[in-house]
């Protein structure tokens, strides 16, 4: 609640300052080259997260074969499920997604799931997730041994009357990359040869769109920069607008150079698989035996209603007010992927933070708030996870 207070006079502040400022500053894509800007080096490595159309069908024959090469070390593979995981947004939330999976992994019964997508705070869960138990110590600690000083640092307020957020990013720009090493990368390039896949959400903002980031493709191109680009996009997705700065990638359309600023993947959606006009049967190769497809979605919040006293003043109501919109997006999301799930014929399986969770968090990425939650997660993980088989209110 804190952290939306804090956005709340992020937007009011920023009514002051001079747009005519920013503007010099960059080089936007022009709206009518928007859909053909690509990264300099780079092949297909993104599309719009609202229209499956901008899948080239390549990108589905590329992933065939390399399914179809993985099953010849392992045949087995093409009997077993497609299970799919999505993270979702929520900040510091995020801990109780971390902890599910970490118990999980204890139970001897995680997936090793074919599809992961993450989106804000899910993006930095999502690589940890993607890689499996290897990873879970260093999923732990991201989300344990945190604070709020390693996630923003406050500007002043000349700095924000002139700027474009409240707080810089730097250290959760240093966090990630210090996650985000050489070793991780190469791993996900092995993963992804195998027909496995990693999708990262961001928002551009001046398209007003999704954008989904094939992170496999990029650790696979062999491109210098993989590395950081990588780092930039988890970055881009947990950048909360005027909160956090917009991060600013150089694209190219049309023979010349722009740039294109991508925000918080949770501007768009809270929580994602595809595009909703994509059929999983068009990423699921076509294999004699029929495979069952296991969607499993991990929210970062309650999707129950959460009492608090609001005061009368500005703050007070805008932020409860964006909370709530928050909360009902999410939902929103949440009973999209349940009709793809069952236009599809995918087992929907949903879990979020219980309700009798209490605690409350004093500050934004408070640590002794985020240890609970794990703790919390993990106790669910380590049990029988209570999966929702439908949205909320359906039950």
């Amino acid at each position: 609640m804190k952290s939306v207070l804090v956005l709340c006079v992020a937007l009011i502040l920023s009514a002051c300052a001079s747009s005519a400022t920013v503007d010099k500053l960059r080089t936007p894509v022009p709206e009518t080259l928007v859909a053909t800007a690509t990264l300099p080096g780079y092949g297909k490595i993104r599309y719009w997260g609202d229209d499956g159309s901008s899948i080239a069908p390549e990108v589905f024959e590329r992933r065939r074969e390399q399914i179809l090469k993985a099953a010849e070390l392992d045949p087995t593979l093409l009997n077993q499920p497609t299970t799919m995981l999505t993270v979702s947004g929520g900040g510091s939330n995020g801990a109780f997604g971390a902890g599910l999976l970490v118990g999980w992994t204890a139970t001897g019964s995680r997936p090793k799931f074919d599809l992961v997508t993450g989106i804000s705070t899910g993006s930095l869960t999502a690589p940890f997730a993607f890689l499996g138990p290897p990873y879970d110590e260093r999923l732990r600690d991201a989300f344990t041994t945190i604070s709020g000083e390693d996630v923003m640092k406050r500007r002043g307020v000349l700095s924000i009357l002139g700027g474009q957020s409240v707080a810089s990013n730097d250290p959760l720009r240093r966090m990630v990359e210090g996650y985000v090493t050489d070793q991780m990368v190469n791993d996900i390039a092995r993963e992804h040869a195998k027909g496995r896949r990693l999708l990262i959400g961001t928002t551009n903002i001046d398209a007003d769109r999704p954008v989904i980031w094939d992170i496999g493709e990029i650790a696979t191109s062999g491109m210098p920069d993989r590395r950081q680009l990588i780092a930039n996009i988890l970055v881009a997705s947990a950048a909360i607008p005027g909160i956090f700065p917009p991060v600013r990638l150089t694209v190219t359309a049309d023979g010349k150079t722009y740039d294109e600023l991508h925000v918080d993947g949770g501007t768009s959606n809270q929580v994602f698989l595809l595009p909703a006009n994509l059929t999983i049967k068009q990423l699921d190769p076509r294999f004699k035996n029929k495979r069952i497809r296991k969607l499993y979605i991990i929210r970062n919040a309650k999707t129950t209603p959460e009492y608090s006293q609001v005061k009368p003043v500005l703050a007070s109501v805008a932020g409860k007010a964006l909370a709530s919109l928050t909360k009902t997006q999410g939902i929103g999301d949440l009973y999209r992927m349940y009709t793809q799930a069952q236009r599809d014929h995918m087992d929907f399986n949903l879990i979020s933070i219980p309700e009798n969770f209490t605690m409350k968090e004093p500050k934004p990425f408070d640590t002794a708030y985020m240890v609970a939650l794990y703790r919390r997660g993990y106790e669910l993980g380590h049990t029988n996870i209570p999966w929702q088989k439908v949205p909320p209110g359906l039950n």
